[in-house]
């Protein structure tokens, strides 16, 4: 007997079978990009750099040097311990992947894209954790191409909502993410005092 769809039997069932097709050498193509589960031989060196990479914007955006190293640390913990993602949880490589597309030869690596459930709790919310376009590539559709893919592989694993979190000062990606509808939920805001 199957379990109805909202049962814990089969969102477990379903987070079973999203992370065996997760396995496949390509997962998904749209418009300008593929996705591709990140290799296992790479995902140790993006690890570093994305982690330092994030407790670099916590420090821009008002973080302490400890509590910015705190967060990095707690987070990778968290999300990939021994070094892989959780089970729910997928880190792609952005692939060029259309030919002609941004003149950039198909197959190519021109970025990272993490995602999956926000909680175990709520497994129908999802939450980019990481998209990163490298420097050469940016500017060529390839975020917003990225974007576009997280979309149909969250609704295509059961997700009602997508979400994610952008640092007050990277303007361009928040302008991104608004010409794709997403709204605002929460601003925090800060203003350091003066002794």
């Amino acid at each position: 007997m199957k379990a109805a769809a909202g049962h814990p039997a089969a969102r477990r069932a379903q987070q079973t079978s999203v992370a065996q097709r997760w396995e496949t050498a390509e997962y998904f193509s749209r418009m300008a990009v593929t996705l591709r589960p990140m290799p296992d031989d790479v995902i140790g060196g993006w690890l570093d750099v994305s982690n330092a990479h994030y407790e670099a914007e916590r420090l821009a955006n008002g973080d302490s040097p400890e509590l910015a190293a705190q967060k990095a640390r707690a987070s990778r913990e968290q999300y990939f311990p021994s070094d892989r993602p959780i089970d729910t949880h997928v880190v792609f490589q952005v692939m060029a992947g259309e030919p002609g597309a941004a003149a950039q030869p198909v197959g190519q690596p021109v970025g990272v894209l993490w995602l999956g459930p926000l909680t175990d709790e709520r497994p129908n919310e999802w939450w980019v954790f990481d998209i990163e376009i490298d420097a050469a590539h940016q500017g060529h559709g390839y975020g917003r191409a990225a974007m576009q893919a997280a979309e149909a592989v969250a609704r295509e694993h059961g997700a009602t909502k997508l979400g994610l979190n952008v640092f007050g000062t990277n303007t361009v990606a928040q302008n991104l993410y608004r010409s794709l509808d997403y709204t605002t939920t929460a601003t925090t805001m800060w203003k350091p005092l003066e002794s």
